[in-house]
């Protein structure tokens, strides 16, 4: 059975039954692209399909290519994984750990250890998001400290939740990581990023700004209903920004996403174009959080974020700066593949053990939405089936 007669119901159903407004996926191998497919709509309220080439908020799938630029900078030396974060951010000097609140005033300590860039890259710096913590926001709203969707500098300002190196926390780590990016090279990230890896690589509609051609494409974000109904909400990032969200600004296409996928599988190169070395990518291949496991992101902001356990039961690791399953996934991804994804419930994982990467965009609130996490792993599902078919 070829990979769409396997694929393409999967991604209608979800699309037909109005389970989702519209999906795009892609699957790459070492040959090159195998399968891609759109099939919905953008925007509920409009008649445009959701086609391969639509654009969508890809979110938190920044980070992995934010991280590529730091360990592009750790290759020419001019960046140390275990360097002091502060000697390129001195904000994040003297780091504070929040440890309560006392009503509306914070109760803080001086953190035990300073804040390296291993510690920002591998979520273990204590920074949170208030999406998943109560207590942060608790002192966000205390403090009218605005939300990281701001794209301001003061939404960096915030204390830590736990001390550097004792635990994985999901928060504003490559936002930082980032700016130590823009101070090194001396130029804005989005020109970093553009100039190291979208020429490069050939990812034409990756930006944090959309251009005209980009906003005609532009899928719209869907809010999911107590009641199951969606909503299309125009939600979007500032577009003149303070500050290049690394954490999670970016807007692309799958086919762009893809590119930068695939160019890991293959060990830092694609199409001739060598952007990471071989080694690096096997670095930020592996476990980087030694015996912490990560844990399940428990929602503090249900409209945002339902509960989030990728695969519950199988112990994850991070690696730089990648989810990490440490056991064989009941899709049939390898263990030790990489993976991540986006709040507006994009999805990819990089299996290195069988030479496959996919690519999943959909455009809806809350994270880890019932309907689409299960689209997700119907479409994961049969990409394996497909292709275990394929090669017997």
């Amino acid at each position: 059975m070829t990979l769409a007669a396997s694929i393409d119901p999967v991604l209608r159903r979800a699309t037909d039954s109005g389970s989702v407004p519209g999906v795009v996926a892609m699957v790459a191998d070492d040959s090159g692209v195998i399968y891609e497919g759109g099939f919905g709509k953008r925007d509920l309220a409009k008649p445009d399909a959701m086609t391969p080439d639509t654009v969508v908020w890809l979110a938190s799938m920044t980070k992995a290519i934010t991280a590529a630029a730091a360990m592009q900078l750790v290759e020419r030396g001019k960046l140390r994984l275990e360097q002091n974060a502060a000697d390129f951010v001195p904000p994040l000097a003297n780091p504070q750990v929040l440890v309560g609140m006392d009503g509306n005033t914070p109760k803080l300590r001086p953190a035990r250890r300073p804040i390296t860039v291993h510690h920002l890259i591998t979520h273990t710096a204590g920074f949170g998001y208030d999406i998943w913590s109560p207590l942060l926001g608790q002192y966000m709203q205390a403090t009218e400290t605005p939300g990281i969707i701001s794209c301001t500098d003061a939404a960096l300002r915030l204390p830590l939740l736990a001390d550097p190196g004792e635990r994985w926390n999901y928060g504003i780590n490559i936002d930082w990581l980032g700016k130590i990016v823009e101070v090194i090279h001396g130029k804005k990230l989005d020109r970093v990023l553009a100039e190291e890896l979208f020429e490069p690589l050939g990812m034409k509609d990756m930006a944090f700004k959309l251009g005209a051609s980009q906003r005609a494409r532009l899928a719209n974000i869907h809010q999911r209903g107590e009641d199951g109904s969606l909503t299309p909400t125009g939600l979007e990032l500032p577009q003149e920004p303070e500050f290049h969200m690394g954490g999670g600004g970016l807007y692309g296409t799958a086919a762009d996403y893809l590119a930068f996928t695939r160019m890991l599988l293959a060990g830092g190169i694609l199409n001739g174009r060598r952007v990471l070395k071989s080694d690096t990518v096997a670095l930020m291949s592996k476990n980087a959080i030694g015996d912490i496991n990560l844990e399940v992101l428990k929602t503090a902001a249900p409209p945002l974020s339902l509960d989030a356990d990728f695969f519950p039961g199988l112990p994850a690791k991070w690696a730089l700066s990648f989810y990490m399953n440490s056991a064989p996934a009941p899709t049939g991804r390898s263990a030790n593949s990489l993976a991540w994804a986006g709040l507006a419930n994009t999805y990819y994982w990089i299996d290195p053990a069988r030479r496959i990467t996919g690519v999943i965009l959909m455009q809806i609130l809350p994270f880890f939405d019932t309907y689409a996490i299960k689209l997700f792993r119907d479409f994961e599902t049969a990409v394996y089936g497909a292709t275990l078919d394929k090669a017997a």
